[in-house]
Parts: structure tokens; sequence; C-alpha cells
């Protein structure tokens, strides 16, 4: 499973997704299991941008194998225009991938500072919604 970059910093899922990433993810959530091809979440991501920000084709097609990689999405093969394509389908909604997420950070941290994150965690004040 490939993994992914955390800037806690961000807000939102800009925590571990650029802005044109999270717009495609969004897409491909939206899409269901209908699924969509690499060409029109291009398209649609480019339209949903910020004012006068675009993103490569190619940049679209390889965060979308990552998601694949990371078990978010999935894809199954279809022939069309210009013959075999895939099309991408989510795995996990959206707050499937938070809890992804929050399970990758935690079980890294588990393994290389397994007593300072128990202590930690145990000292988090959580507050139910």
């Amino acid at each position: 499973m490939a993994g992914f970059k955390f800037d806690h910093e961000k807000e939102g899922l800009r925590k571990t997704l650029k802005e044109y990433e999270e717009v495609a993810l969004r897409y491909v959530w939206s899409m269901g299991e209908e699924g969509v091809g690499s060409g029109k979440t291009w398209a649609i991501t480019n339209e949903r941008l910020e004012s006068g920000k675009t993103v490569s084709r190619a940049s679209v097609i390889f965060f979308l194998n990552r998601m694949v990689d990371q078990g978010v999405l999935n894809y199954r093969t279809a022939t069309g225009k210009g013959g075999h394509h895939r099309v991408y389908y989510p795995v996990m909604d959206e707050k499937a991938y938070k809890k992804h997420i929050l399970k990758t950070i935690v079980e890294s941290l588990m393994r290389d500072f397994p007593d300072e994150t128990r202590e930690a965690l145990g000292e988090l004040q959580f507050q139910p919604s």
C-alpha cells in the first residue's frame, strides 16, 4: 500500500491531498459505483479548480492510480474510443478515507514510538460531538 504525506498545518483533506487531488477524489466519490474515466475526471477537476489553475491529465492519472494503490479507489477496464481505459470507482467513502488516514498515522507512531503514542493518546481530552 502506497503511503501519503501528512501536513498538520493544513485543514481537512488538504492535510494529505493537494487541491487538485481533493477535487478529483470528491468527483470520483460523487460518481459512486458507476465510476468515471481519467479524462472526464481531469476535465471536471480543471473546471472546479480555483480560477486560473490547471493540472495535467498525467497528474490526475498518477493520483488516481496512487489512490488505487492505497485501496481508496479501484478500477475496471472498459473499451471505447481509443481502446482500453480504466474506469475508477470508490472503495472507501470520505469517512472511511479519513479513518484510513488516522489508522495509518497511529499505526506508524505505535510502531516507532509505542510508549509515547499510548501516553499522548491517553492525555488527549476527547469531547463528544
